[in-house]
């Protein structure tokens, strides 16, 4: 999977994210899986119920209104997730513990690092979908992620290729 040749063959299938900000957090830098969304704003307890269930290769995009005064993942939830065969998480928002998520096999992109714990309040939607860097995230559409960038897809491109 590689996103640069995913584009070369699939444009006119695909959308290409603005990935200006987004950095890479987690052990993986190439994930790919199933689209599950999450709208959250300062709180991670509805991220965290997510991930601890099973969704095998699937990836988690949290759209957090960008913010940057608190963290929503941190080792302890990605570790969890690892657990439950999550492909990875896309957080349109902070993470914590970025030299531990180093260390854990999951793809984790965000837009910055934070050490301040954010509420746990149950506040959230899940499955609507979410815009952020420029494109539309819906569940059960497809993202692949990688050095150069990320892409979605209504369909699963990578067993194409």
């Amino acid at each position: 999977m590689n996103t640069c040749d995913l584009v070369d063959q699939f444009a006119d299938e695909i959308q290409v994210a603005e990935t200006i900000g987004l950095k890479h957090y987690g052990k993986q830098q190439r994930f790919s899986g199933k689209i599950q969304t999450l709208t959250c704003f300062e709180d991670n307890s509805l991220l965290k119920k997510i991930v601890s269930a099973p969704n095998v290769a699937s990836v988690l995009v949290v759209d957090a209104g960008g913010s940057m005064r608190c963290a929503l993942v941190g080792d302890l939830i990605a570790a969890l997730a690892v657990d439950n065969d999550w492909a990875g998480i896309i957080i349109n928002g902070c993470i914590r513990d970025s030299v531990a998520l180093l260390q854990i096999p999951i793809g984790i992109m965000a837009l910055g690092s934070n050490p301040k714990k954010s509420s746990k309040l149950d506040l959230g939607e899940i499955g609507t979908p979410v815009s952020f860097a420029g494109i539309r995230f819906e569940s059960g559409d497809y993202l692949f992620a990688d050095e150069d960038g990320i892409v979605v897809a209504k369909r699963d491109l990578a067993v194409l290729q």
